[in-house]
């Protein structure tokens, strides 16, 4: 099972710009990578995912501000997040999936003030 690292997370205005990484333990290649977010008192959502071959999709509220790109050569994944609104506080999660299986980070945390 691959361990998941996240970090990058802050406090930061609104109109802003992070980039959060995900530092995994192993090799990536075969995994199915995402980011999820859990704002509180919500339900936890998924943010953006990237496929083994760079195939990427994202949720409807992030589209046009978030980007997520991997490095496998790194065991990596990141997420550009650009415009940042005060609705992007949460806790992110990486996740890595293979063959319906999946590992989750300990999550950092976002805030963005207003």
């Amino acid at each position: 099972q691959v361990q998941l690292v996240e970090s990058g997370g802050g406090l930061v205005q609104g109109g802003g710009s992070l980039r959060l990484s995900c530092a995994a333990s192993g090799s990536i290649v075969n995994f199915a990578m995402a980011w999820h977010r859990q704002a509180p008192g919500k339900q936890r959502e998924l943010v953006a995912g990237i496929s083994v071959r760079g195939a990427t999709n994202y949720a409807a509220s992030v589209k046009g501000r978030f980007t997520i790109s991997r490095d496998n050569a790194q065991n990596t994944v990141y997420l550009q997040m650009n415009s940042l609104k005060p609705e992007d506080t949460a806790v992110y999660y990486c996740t890595a999936g293979l063959l319906g299986q999946s590992a989750w980070g300990q999550g950092t945390l976002v805030t963005v003030s207003s």
